[in-house]
């Protein structure tokens, strides 16, 4: 017995609580994120708990039936693109600082075509690998869903909760950032505006080219002009390339992400034009990418990191409960560094 004195016995929420002075039910509030003990209770319990070394036991968990103490996302990209798109890096930072405040793991897997993502699915599940799933680029009548609901594998869908079924949704106002988008641009002066966006079946996309154009409609401003990308470097600069080559140019261009927009501000400046001289640009989804063009980018910027997290407190409702409340986790806002004005005369 005397082998398991000090500090080679695992501390129990018991001993934080005594240390801490507390209860161990707030323990167990502090630990899980739960509300029912004061911010500086909650600090207090989590700061012993990191001296103590605590973590929750995966193999208790396993014992009792609990689960695997993991959870999985997929993402479908190839990997050489992935390897250059801030979003889910970030994305998945927040999501690692409340797994591991919980004990939890992620299981991570990157697949490039969408039969292969709902094949992981199957095969984590029945093979008891994950408690549960991000399920994030909600698609239009996304065959996921089904899958899900047939198979019993709890999931929080990353997007719009119109898209997500039965699912509990964290999600950004697209459509809100989309409108500010619009009216900045247009206070302006800006009449012709052009969005290049992702690929058509994603519900991201539908819903800010929605709003772009009802947007447009509604402040007399001519039709949206809209091409479709891939996300990646290349098709973004084919896309600016075809719109700055127009007969009629866009005076001012919205892209979906970074990476396109990146390669948009170099094509302009290929083709001898000046942002935001003659055309203005703005960035959907700020990264330090942005800011580090001439000029820094524009951009509809939300805080990624603390979107994950808020998936991360969501799915693990879900998987503790049962049930889960959906979030709205942020409203993206314009932030002007410099890459737009008024347009040319």
């Amino acid at each position: 017995m005397a082998g398991r004195r000090g500090g080679s016995r695992r501390p129990t929420i018991a001993d934080i609580a005594a240390r801490a002075g507390v209860s161990s039910g707030a323990v167990s509030y502090a630990l899980n994120g739960r509300p029912g003990v004061s911010d500086d209770t909650r600090a207090r319990i989590l700061e012993v708990a990191r001296e103590a070394g605590w973590v929750p036991s995966a193999a208790a968990r396993a014992l009792t039936g609990v689960g695997s103490a993991t959870v999985g996302l997929v993402i479908t990209r190839e990997p050489a693109v992935l390897g250059i798109e801030p979003f889910f890096m970030a994305f998945v930072a927040g999501i690692e600082e409340v797994l591991s405040e919980r004990g939890y793991a992620l299981l991570l897997q990157v697949t490039p075509r969408p039969d292969q993502e709902v094949q992981t699915y199957r095969a984590w599940w029945s093979a008891g690998r994950v408690d549960g799933i991000f399920l994030t680029d909600l698609r239009s009548q996304d065959r996921r869903l089904p899958l899900l609901g047939e198979i019993g594998l709890p999931a929080v869908a990353v997007g719009d909760p119109s898209a997500a079924g039965d699912l509990p949704a964290v999600w950004s106002d697209d459509a809100h950032a989309a409108v500010e988008a619009v009216e900045r641009l247009a206070a302006l002066g800006h009449r012709r505006m052009a969005h290049v966006t992702g690929p058509a079946e994603l519900v991201h996309t539908q819903v800010r080219s929605a709003a772009m154009r009802e947007a447009c409609a509604e402040r007399g401003l001519e039709p949206l002009v809209e091409v479709r990308t891939d996300y990646t470097l290349d098709s973004g600069a084919g896309a600016t390339r075809a719109l700055l080559e127009a007969s009629r140019r866009p005076t001012a261009i919205v892209f979906d992400n970074d990476l396109t927009a990146l390669a948009g501000v170099r094509v302009a400046e290929e083709l001898g034009l000046r942002v935001p001289g003659d055309v203005s640009v703005i960035a959907w989804d700020d990264s330090p990418l942005c800011r580090l063009t001439n000029p820094p980018l524009s951009a509809l910027s939300r805080d990624v990191s603390a979107y994950g997290a808020a998936a991360a407190r969501v799915l693990l409702d879900l998987v503790r409960d049962g049930v889960a409340a959906s979030d709205r986790s942020s409203v993206p806002a314009l932030v002007d560094r410099g890459s737009i004005a008024p347009p040319p005369i």
